[in-house]
Order: C-alpha cells, then structure tokens, then sequence
C-alpha cells in the first residue's frame, strides 16, 4: 500500500516536536494517561471499558497497530507530542478526506504538568503547516467543547475561525456533548502558522 502523502514525518519548533509513534512508547503512554485521567477524561470519547484498564502498558501495541493501519491507509496521520525530546502528548490528524473536500480534523491531548507552556500550540501551528504543505489539504477543522477554555485559548492565538456551534455532536464522557468548530483554510494562513508563533517555548 502507498504511503500517505506527508507520512511519516518528523516537525519540530525549538524544543516542540512531532514525531510518528514507536512501539517502544508504551510505558511512558501509559504512565501519562494514567497520571492524568482526571485531567483528559472529561473531553475523551466515552468507552464502556474503565480507564485504568484501557491505559495499560499493554494497550499500546494494539492502539499502535492501529494508528499505523489507518496512516498507511491514508484515513489518519498520527503523532507523538515531545518537549524537549520528551513525549508528553499525543496529535492526531484525523478523518482525513482528498479530492474535492481536501480536509482533516486536528484532536490533541498534552501532559498537564507541562500544560500552559505553549506546546500544544506550537504542535498544532506544526500540524496545520503540514497539512497545508505536503499532505495537500485545503482546511483544517477543530472541535472543542464549550467547557474547554483552555484547548479553546489554542485556537484563538492560532487564528482559528469559529463556524459553528454543534449540537449533541460527539459522544464524549458518558453523554453526547455540544462542540464549538473551527477552522481554517490555506488561503488564511499564507506563509503558515509557524511563522506566527512567538518565540520557542523553553523549559523552566
């Protein structure tokens, strides 16, 4: 099967990096979304499987397995979020449509001890680029639920139009929840995002 135009890749912005996901991750995933589940799971889709169970080590093969079947088939390019060399987050270019609509959906989550610090920002500025560049797209799209001022403060700094309000859209933690959309067309952005971004984020 052909590889999907712009994957896999590696991005980087000063200590904010994009990189394809290695078997090798699956402690350092599971230790992350186990340490945060109050964190994530008011904005993770709902299971009927607790997330303990869901979150160990040994999940991540198959979940692996299954991110690079959807890659390789073109549906999804997925990626590992690093600060300084160090995962601490996921990025997922999803539902990824060519032709005539030329579009995907950006999903994220980030470690909240490094939260705050301009690397999730700097990942989707990353990602949009991306997608904007090699991968062929026209738009980008981002979901948020209106409770999510945080993940909602991303996309305004990145410019992100807000198109519409959508009603009982995904079933997320236990109900079917509204989500604000946003979204961006290459014609927004020209010379990208990256270039918008303040200064590297650092650590300290």
């Amino acid at each position: 099967m052909p590889r999907h135009p712009g994957w896999p890749a590696r991005l980087r912005y000063g200590p904010v990096g994009l990189r394809p996901p290695r078997l090798r991750d699956s402690r350092v995933w599971s230790t992350l979304r186990l340490r945060n589940e109050s964190w994530l799971a008011p904005w993770e889709p709902t299971s009927p499987e607790p997330w303990g169970p869901r979150h160990v080590s040994s999940a991540w093969p198959s979940l692996l397995s299954s991110l690079r079947r959807y890659a390789r088939a073109g549906a999804m390019l997925p990626f590992i979020v690093t600060y300084e060399d160090q995962f601490v987050g996921q990025l997922t270019i999803n539902n990824v449509v060519h032709g005539a609509l030329r579009s995907a959906h950006i999903g994220y989550w980030v470690d909240q001890t490094v939260a705050g610090r301009g690397i999730i920002t700097a990942a989707v500025a990353l990602a949009t680029d991306h997608c904007f560049g090699v991968v062929g797209l026209h738009r980008v799209q981002i979901d948020i639920r209106p409770e999510n001022v945080p993940s909602r403060r991303v996309v305004a700094k990145l410019g992100f139009r807000e198109e519409g309000y959508l009603v009982r859209y995904l079933d997320i933690d236990g109900a079917w929840r509204d989500h604000v959309s946003y979204a961006l067309t290459v014609e927004d952005v020209p010379g990208g995002l990256v270039r918008r971004l303040p200064p590297p984020p650092r650590s300290g």
